[in-house]
């Protein structure tokens, strides 16, 4: 029995060097194996004695560890109850135990098995290890407990559940040498070397540790895998740089560089996408000029207030074009804030019933000529017809389109919709 310690407590102190020795890996190496199944205990026996063949049971539990894809090593323990078969002269039970540590193969991996199936794997381990037999009380030598060195050898199919669990099943043989007594226990052996031979076929459970995505077992090192990887690595590299480069807003600076990404359509801006605004009141220079040919300043208004009466100034910045209805692009609807212009004009014409208006449509210089002459004469019709449903005589008004108004960079979207709009002109 000290021998057994002895070697247990040798296993796992390897093991642990071999955990602490273990470099970062980009796979998990470390598993717990748990199954059961038949036996078959072929010899020795005493005359009239054997076993059935593959009865039951054996339980085995590993902790196994990879060095890499192909090589590991794995510390089992095991129990097998051994009985008589039918026929037998008497009946026995024998308590077989077993540890061992065993080299450990991936078959799999060496035969290139990921050419042909991602799920389906095939290990091969071998060692050695120390034993112990303990006999039946109606045996001869009941009293006895023997001890031995054993070897074992055997394969183990896989079948991968998830990335964490895996089935399989595993024919191992075992040899043990300087076992004294048969199964049975009625009779010493008088053959050196392997005297007692014991077949497992079992079915069981494997449970991956580790953080990482991947086991060892099913990881694929390959050349062709590590082009794929490395081709991966590279296309995510470069739709990387594309996207980096890729320009929103069109102002000439990378979105990764620009640090206002949201700049109008056609404005300069510096090297790092910032409008220019020399004057800081928060409109891009070339903005300005347009702006100004549509909308009154702060300064207009307060001009003509202390110079003429209200009505005179409503009349002025209604005919001077600072009253527009704006529209989105190749449509007849008024955007809805436009409303607010609209309702301005019929007001104006309430309070003044001898007032009288001409609408004015206009479109921008985006498609064909004569297409754009009819959508701004819609334009002004659409208006039009509001008017008349808040109650402005169809004899006060007049509608016409004048067509495609080019006064602002046709290149730019936000300066577009300055010229997609319905003027007033008062009479």
């Amino acid at each position: 029995m000290k021998r057994i310690t002895f070697l247990v407590a040798c296993i796992f102190a390897t093991s642990f060097m071999f955990a602490q020795q273990q470099d970062k890996a980009e796979y998990d190496k470390w598993s717990i194996d748990l199954s059961g199944g038949l036996h078959k205990a072929s010899r020795p026996y005493t005359a009239g004695y054997h076993s059935p063949t593959f009865g039951a049971w054996n339980a085995q539990a590993n902790v196994r560890y990879m060095f890499n894809d192909k090589f590991g090593l794995r510390l089992g323990a095991g129990y097998n109850n051994i009985q008589e078969g039918d026929g037998a002269v008497s009946e026995f039970e024998t308590k077989y135990y077993h540890t061992t540590l065993e080299g450990v193969v991936n078959l799999g991996n060496l035969l290139d098995f990921k050419e042909w199936t991602q799920n389906f794997g095939l290990l091969f381990h071998g060692g050695a290890g120390l034993a112990q037999i303990n006999l039946d009380d109606n045996a001869v030598y009941a009293e006895e407990d023997d001890y031995m060195s054993v070897f074992t050898a055997g394969v183990t199919p896989q079948l991968k559940l998830s990335e964490s669990i895996a089935i399989f099943a595993d024919l191992s043989i075992f040899g043990n040498v300087n076992q004294d007594y048969t199964w049975d226990g009625n009779e010493k052996t008088l053959n050196r070397g392997f005297d007692g031979m014991l077949t497992n076929i079992s079915a069981g459970i494997t449970f991956y540790i580790g953080g990482e995505e991947k086991h060892a077992d099913w990881i694929d090192t390959s050349d062709k895998a590590k082009m794929t990887k490395e081709l991966d690595s590279l296309h995510n590299r470069l739709a990387k740089i594309e996207d980096d480069m890729l320009d929103g807003d069109m102002d000439g600076v990378p979105n990764y560089l620009d640090r206002e990404p949201n700049t109008p359509n056609g404005v300069t801006v510096d090297s790092k996408g910032y409008a220019i605004d020399k004057n800081e009141n928060g409109i891009p220079d070339e903005m300005e000029s347009s702006l100004e040919r549509h909308f009154a300043s702060k300064e207009y208004v307060d001009n003509q207030s202390s110079r003429v009466g209200g009505n005179e100034t409503i009349r002025d910045l209604i005919n001077n074009g600072y009253v527009n209805v704006y529209f989105k692009f190749d449509s007849t609807q008024p955007e809805i804030y436009s409303l607010e212009a609209i309702n301005y004009l019929a007001t104006y014409m309430q309070a003044n019933p001898g007032a009288r208006a001409e609408l004015i449509g206009y479109a921008d210089e985006i498609g064909n000529a004569q297409y754009n002459e009819q959508l701004s004469e819609r334009r002004a019709k659409k208006v039009y017809d509001i008017l008349l449903s808040a109650g402005i005589e169809e004899s006060r008004l007049e509608h016409r389109g004048a067509g495609v108004d080019d006064s602002v960079d046709r290149n730019s979207a936000d300066a577009r919709q300055l010229v997609r709009r319905v003027t007033f002109k008062l009479k």
